[in-house]
């Protein structure tokens, strides 16, 4: 594999904003789901770099060029009785491609997992997304079978919102 030698990972900042939202629109395009993206500068900033930030994002840099980011937040394992890292997005430009960029990515997000003192570091792919797939094989990720991501949202979250408990 043919790394660059100047590729920096840096966490994000709020003067990031823009690039972000460049770079969410470029991950929604790549996964056909453009038409779903509602993020703005001012929603991304408030959330991001906010009084309560949602979640952190680390920038891959190369010649001072944003080349991809990851998108992480906490989540829990009441199982495990400890925090969990869930990688939301990750993406890499596509003329980055091939050069190490989203192993070094993942292998940040593992150690910073560690440091935290984490037992889970995970993630969902879309199941055609085949070069996503056998790249998270590729790292010692395992399919988690048996179990379906379920979601509730737009007119339905406010149905269920308003439902009587």
């Amino acid at each position: 594999m043919n790394t660059p030698p100047d590729i920096v990972l840096r966490p994000a900042r709020r003067d990031d904003v823009p690039t972000l939202l460049a770079l969410i629109r470029a991950l929604a395009e790549y996964e056909k789901l453009a038409h779903q993206v509602e993020a703005d500068e001012p929603a991304l900033a408030a959330t991001l770099f906010g009084e309560r930030p949602c979640a952190e994002v680390v920038i891959a840099e190369t010649d001072g060029e944003a080349a991809g980011f990851a998108l992480f937040f906490h989540n829990y394992s009441t199982f495990l009785a400890r925090p969990g890292l869930y990688l939301e997005d990750l993406f890499v430009q596509p003329r980055f491609r091939g050069h190490g960029i989203g192993r070094r990515l993942m292998v940040h997000l593992a150690q910073l997992a560690l440091a935290r003192g984490c037992g889970r570091f995970e993630w969902s792919v879309l199941d055609w997304n085949a070069p996503a797939i056998g790249f998270y094989r590729g790292l010692g990720a395992i399919g988690m079978d048996g179990w379906t991501v379920q979601r509730v949202d737009g007119d339905a979250l406010r149905r269920l919102a308003a439902t009587p408990g």
